[in-house]
């Protein structure tokens, strides 16, 4: 069974960086996709950046430019670089993972909660001014 695990949170300024990772684990085959989402408090869980491992990445448009999906695959762990954060990026942030894709889908997909059936605990992101 897959199981993630989030670090790298933590409270910064805003204009400043933070660099999240997600270790999967228990499973040796390389998952299909895995995203970041986030959810402030009060507000539905959003996606931030997907990536389809040896594929494409997409992000939300607010973080475009400023946040990067990448993935170690020899390490199994995800990464998202956060740079010129601001207040409004303050949330729990989450990985997600998939393990295959359907037969068709579309791009939009992949930043979607319900695309995704495992996912971690979440580290807490917090952005002041």
């Amino acid at each position: 069974q897959v199981q993630l695990v989030e670090s790298g949170g933590g409270s910064v300024q805003a204009g400043g960086s933070l660099r999240l990772s997600c270790v999967d684990s228990g499973s040796t085959n390389t998952p299909y996709a895995m995203a970041w989402f986030r959810q402030a408090a009060g507000k539905e869980r959003e996606g931030v950046a997907a990536l389809v491992i040896g594929g494409q990445s997409v992000y939300l448009d607010s973080v475009k430019g400023r946040f990067t999906v990448s993935r170690d695959n020899a390490k199994h762990t995800l990464y998202l670089q956060m740079n010129s954060l601001k207040p409004e990026d303050t949330a729990i942030y989450f990985c997600a993972e998939r393990s295959s894709a359907p037969p068709y889908y579309h791009t939009s997909a992949l930043l979607l909660p319900s695309w995704y059936p495992n996912w971690g605990q979440g580290t807490q992101v917090t952005v002041s001014t």
